[in-house]
């Protein structure tokens, strides 16, 4: 399977779980009168990131994954959104960017040299950030929005996660 089809397809989708998981919160905070931005703030343990962030390092994660494999440069999100409508925009905006990525911008990909921020004077080949590091950091993230969400009410499950499947008759 190359690095496009393990990437872009399936960050869209999962950007596009994620937005529906965002939507069913909405959803469920007006079942309980509750303002839904409220659920941003909220958090599994002190030391991780609140929603809000989790959901601004998916959109993050997703982008540079793909700008990184392709050497090129990411669109500039500024970590303002301070409401579920502005950080659905953001998701929105990064899957925009993502279906403008197409599959021969990975030539080379699994084998370019991949410099991190964390790492200075190091880099790591791109099939080796793609699975130590870029898909990992991706799912961590949308584990911990998710299990927020479900901390907090949302009634969300496994299908919600998984999104759709790619199912065939018999032949």
């Amino acid at each position: 399977m190359s690095l496009y089809a393990q990437t872009v397809p399936q960050h869209i989708k999962m950007l596009q779980n994620l937005d529906r998981w965002l939507e069913a919160a909405v959803a469920y905070a007006e079942t309980r009168k509750f303002d839904a931005d409220t659920l941003l703030l909220a958090r599994l343990a002190p030391d991780q990131y609140a929603l809000g962030r989790q959901v601004q390092m998916i959109c993050d994660n997703a982008k540079f994954c793909a700008a990184r494999l392709t050497g090129t440069t990411a669109p500039s999100h500024p970590d303002t959104e301070t409401t579920i409508p502005a950080l659905r925009a953001r998701i929105a905006a990064v899957i925009a960017y993502l279906e403008t990525v197409n599959e021969a911008a990975f030539e080379g990909a699994s084998a370019r040299r991949i410099e991190l921020n964390f790492a200075p004077g190091m880099d790591i080949s791109g099939e080796d950030y793609l699975r130590d590091m870029a898909s990992p950091n991706l799912y961590f993230h949308l584990t911990l929005a998710y299990s927020i969400l479900r901390h907090n009410g949302v009634p969300l499950g496994k299908r919600d996660f998984l999104g759709s499947i790619a199912l065939a008759p018999k032949a």
